[in-house]
């Protein structure tokens, strides 16, 4: 089978043939429909995470399409099924999984980490009935797509970590695809938001996304100073870049008594990055934690996209092909977002 890979950290991605994937007890085989194109591919492709030790390595975590195979002891699924899944995959026998918080499983798996991914004609999925979600006929592949990772990652950290309600002031810094779905979430449930980015493209998408104030960053641009003026202080702040500069801005925009949620990833290399802590613990701050959704919390997220209330697929900016991938991965650092870009395999 056909799939995008690298051979080794930071080098050369190309498309080229693959063995053909096999469905693992417990797990299906995907025919993958449409993928989604995330900033954590690059990390994954940069080295950043641990969990790739073996080379070539197929990327790719963000996923739509039809059960193609399924392994020995599946119950619930059946070859011709549309499905998702979430990025971070449960094994489905521990306490987490079985009370339904698979995302923080101790035995994950995740395609494009942990094992071959979704840049690829067919993916594996291990644990299938604790991990896959069944698609609604009114959602399509590249807005479901578009939800393994980053909607469901903003949904999850701002609907289920922060709590946000009607009339709260959010800031979220940055509006890649996990920014403006977060913007998006932040929206729907009544919030005011600010959202903050270095590019006007990026701006103008929150705008449509729902922000009510954007703030240009960027060289001699205080960040915390303006959404401070326009907010008197955020009651939530969500950096979904993961850099030392944004976390900090995130963090210093709130009010004393508010929730930072950490989504963007905060990779250690060149040492940990400083976090203002004197505001965490002279504000009081609550600072959490958000790492993806489980299969359990799908079906809320699901029902406001089928009724209208929330349009992923409005951040869609357009859909390629593997080799169109395969340019886009290694520059995703520095390359300006203004949606999301989906591939597709079969392109």
């Amino acid at each position: 089978m056909r799939a995008m890979t690298f051979d080794e950290f930071g080098g050369p991605v190309t498309v080229r043939d693959v063995p053909e994937a096999v469905a693992p007890p417990g797990g299906v085989v995907v025919e993958v429909h449409a993928s989604g194109l995330c900033l954590s591919d690059w990390h994954a492709w940069a080295g950043h995470d641990d969990d790739i030790r073996a080379f070539p390595h197929v990327p790719g975590h963000e996923l739509a399409g039809v059960v193609a195979a399924v392994g020995a002891g599946v119950e619930r699924w059946r070859p011709g099924d549309r499905v998702t899944a979430p990025f971070v995959c449960g094994c489905g026998r521990c306490d987490w999984c079985r009370s339904g918080q698979a995302q923080v499983c101790p035995h994950q798996t995740q395609p494009g980490f942990t094992h071959a991914g979704s840049f690829a004609e067919r993916v594996v999925l291990h644990a299938a009935d604790t991990n896959l979600v069944a698609l609604p006929d009114g959602v399509d592949d590249a807005t479901a797509a578009s939800l393994g990772c980053r909607f469901a990652t903003a949904y999850r950290a701002v609907a289920g970590r922060a709590r946000v309600r009607p009339g709260e002031r959010v800031v979220v810094v940055g509006a890649g695809g996990v920014g403006l779905s977060a913007v998006m979430v932040a929206a729907a449930l009544g919030a005011r938001v600010v959202a903050v980015d270095r590019h006007e493209g990026a701006i103008a998408a929150a705008r449509r996304a729902g922000a009510e104030h954007t703030v240009l960053a960027g060289d001699g641009v205080d960040v915390p100073a303006v959404v401070q003026q326009l907010t008197g202080g955020a009651h939530v702040g969500v950096d979904a870049v993961g850099s030392e500069g944004t976390c900090a801005d995130a963090v210093l925009s709130l009010r004393r008594r508010g929730r930072h949620v950490q989504v963007g990833l905060l990779p250690p290399a060149g040492g940990h990055p400083r976090v203002p802590m004197s505001c965490v613990i002279g504000w009081e701050l609550d600072v959490l934690g958000s790492h993806g959704m489980a299969a359990a919390d799908y079906p809320a997220m699901l029902a406001l996209v089928a009724d209208g209330t929330l349009r992923p697929q409005d951040l869609v900016d357009r859909v390629v092909g593997l080799e169109e991938g395969a340019r886009l991965l290694p520059g995703l650092d520095v390359t300006p977002r203004a949606g999301m870009v989906v591939v597709d395999p079969r392109r």
